[in-house]
């Protein structure tokens, strides 16, 4: 058993999401690295798309309003793991619309 943390998307087979959700997984696993204990693919149906760091849900789909982008996701499984680590560019804020 690992005390790292563990990160699980569930993703539906019905609308061809497996890709995005792998994508999401790369992007965490190449971000946080062995910080994580597992990156773990579900698959469902129905149009579900969540993703859930210790059974805490960060991101749902239907609730969210689509998919985050990888910025927001790692952002989001930071302040879950170790809110106070910083993520570089990840964390930059983008300038004020003039």
């Amino acid at each position: 058993m690992t005390d790292r943390p563990k990160v699980r998307i569930d993703y539906c087979t019905q609308c061809q999401w497996l890709l995005r959700a792998g994508w999401m997984a790369q992007e965490l696993l190449s971000t946080f690295g062995t910080d994580l204990g597992e990156v773990a693919l579900v698959p469902g149906t129905g149009g579900i798309f969540t993703i859930t760091c210790d059974d805490q849900l960060v991101w749902d789909r239907k609730r969210d309003g689509g998919f985050p982008d990888a910025a927001r996701l790692k952002q989001l499984v930071r302040d879950v793991i170790d809110p106070g680590r910083a993520l570089g560019h990840s964390d930059r804020k983008k300038p004020p619309a003039e």
